[in-house]
């Protein structure tokens, strides 16, 4: 396996394995606790509006991404929960929307997108070092802020009635999460790409769930799953020369199958949900 070290692109893809893992174990970890993943899955294909936006201003689709990602996390949660519009329905919306203006943008592009498929399935292969910059950059600032925030996080994932009983400002702190499931797509897109970016970003932690009592130790144990889902992905891919994107995903699922379907067959809940 160490010959692929040679290669500046394996490199960067390890190294953008083990970024976006950090973020995809945190957030991941609210998205299954909260029960949120329909949302992150509309967050994700709304973006597609901000890679069109990319393509169209020629610059970074990832930073076409940041805007588009967090107006949609902002403009679902606002709509379900100032609005009361139904969230199944603010979120058909806003996924709808953003798909029609990334293909919009994109038609209006001049040329051909050379890298579109990578970002709607996912090529980790082809990350550049500036997206590392940008992906890490990003990690810093959900970690940072899980950390400032992580007491409020907790009360807002288990009890959100309690949490606003108790003075605490739910809807501001519901929408700030949502911003950084966004900004987690953002990560996860160049690893999954957007049609199968929410799979990677619950997988890990729905299995993590499994065998941890505690958030932490939750968020710990989907970092590590979610690390070694795209580095063996990524090895799967190398060695059998296969799509990357879809031989993370198929890795997880086949992992998230055989914990569950071994419960389902004689095994039992093997943790709490504290």
């Amino acid at each position: 396996m160490m010959e692929i070290l040679h290669y500046e692109f394996m490199r960067n893809a390890i190294a953008a394995a083990l970024l976006a893992s950090l973020a995809c174990g945190i957030i991941g970890s609210y998205v299954v606790v909260k029960k949120i993943g329909f949302i992150s899955g509309g967050i994700a294909h709304s973006a597609f509006g901000g890679i069109g936006l990319g393509y169209f201003l020629g610059i970074n689709p990832l930073v076409g991404l940041i805007p588009f990602s967090l107006l949609a996390a902002a403009g679902i949660g606002l709509l379900s929960k100032k609005a009361k519009v139904a969230e199944d329905t603010s979120i058909g919306t806003f996924w709808a929307a953003g798909m029609a203006l990334g293909v919009l943008f994109i038609g209006l592009t001049p040329g051909y997108a050379p890298d579109l498929f990578s970002y709607l399935f996912g090529n980790i292969l082809t990350v550049p070092r500036s997206d590392l910059l940008l992906i890490l950059g990003l990690d810093i600032g959900i970690v940072a802020t899980v950390l400032l925030l992580y007491k409020e996080f907790l009360a807002l994932s288990f009890d959100e009635e309690y949490a606003e009983v108790s003075g605490l400002k739910t809807t501001l702190l519901y929408l700030l999460l949502l911003c950084l499931i966004a900004l987690t797509v953002v990560i996860l897109v160049r690893v999954a790409g957007i049609v199968m970016v929410v799979a990677l970003l619950t997988i890990p932690a729905a299995i993590a769930r499994r065998y941890t009592r505690t958030l932490s130790g939750m968020m710990g144990l989907a970092t590590v799953l979610c690390a070694l889902f795209t580095l063996g992905g990524l090895w799967i891919s190398w060695l059998t020369d296969v799509p990357s994107g879809a031989s993370i995903i198929l890795l997880a699922s086949a992992v998230f199958l055989a914990v569950h379907g071994k419960a389902f067959f004689g095994g039992g809940e093997l943790a709490g949900r504290g």
